[in-house]
């Protein structure tokens, strides 16, 4: 599987964005996915995570009720929808991919094998 990403942009607070990760390969059906983020001087942290079937999805806190995770794996892509717009929201945002054994959702970066190459969202005031 190999992932990019894209949909990002500049977007005024309270504005929305909607980020894509297409997926290329046969096997994506079976792979769990995440998006990360990253601002400038800091860590890469978890946003939010969808299994592969799309039953269990799981947030950080400072995405929940704003950004919703979805797939579609007919189209191989995964979205992640993000409303209410904050420029704490600006970073360069990653989705990784994973092969899923069991259903937990997986918030940590090393967890993830395959990464797409980020796309910028830059929000302002």
């Amino acid at each position: 599987v190999q992932l990019q990403a894209s949909g990002g942009g500049l977007v005024q607070a309270g504005g929305s964005l909607r980020l894509s990760c297409a997926a290329s390969g046969r096997t994506f059906g079976s792979h769990c996915v995440a998006w990360f983020r990253q601002a400038p001087g800091k860590e890469r942290d978890f946003v939010a995570f969808v299994d592969r079937s799309s039953l269990n999805t799981y947030y950080a806190d400072s995405a929940k009720d704003r950004f919703t995770i979805s797939r579609d794996n007919a189209k191989n892509t995964v979205y992640l929808q993000m409303d209410s717009l904050k420029p704490e929201d600006t970073a360069v945002y990653y989705c990784a991919a994973a092969r899923q054994l069991i259903a937990t959702p997986r918030v940590h970066s090393h967890q993830y094998d395959v990464w797409g190459q980020g796309t910028q969202v830059t929000v302002s005031s």
